[in-house]
């Protein structure tokens, strides 16, 4: 089995990843949505609408 992060072969200690810092690159993607699940609900998308329209009318 390969890191999914950077390919090297994986280590039974941070399966699947190689090493402690892979798995923390991994779970850096995620925390700054690298990764995302796609949607296609109408709800979601509207409330993202609305999220960003929000976050525009802050005074910054």
């Amino acid at each position: 089995m390969k890191c999914p992060t950077c390919e090297r072969p994986t280590e039974t200690e941070f399966r699947p990843f190689c090493s402690k810092r892979c798995a923390d690159v991994d779970l850096a993607r995620w925390v700054n949505g690298s990764y995302a699940i796609p949607s296609r609900d109408p709800d979601d998308i509207e409330a993202a609408f609305e999220a960003i329209e929000k976050e525009n009318a802050k005074p910054h």
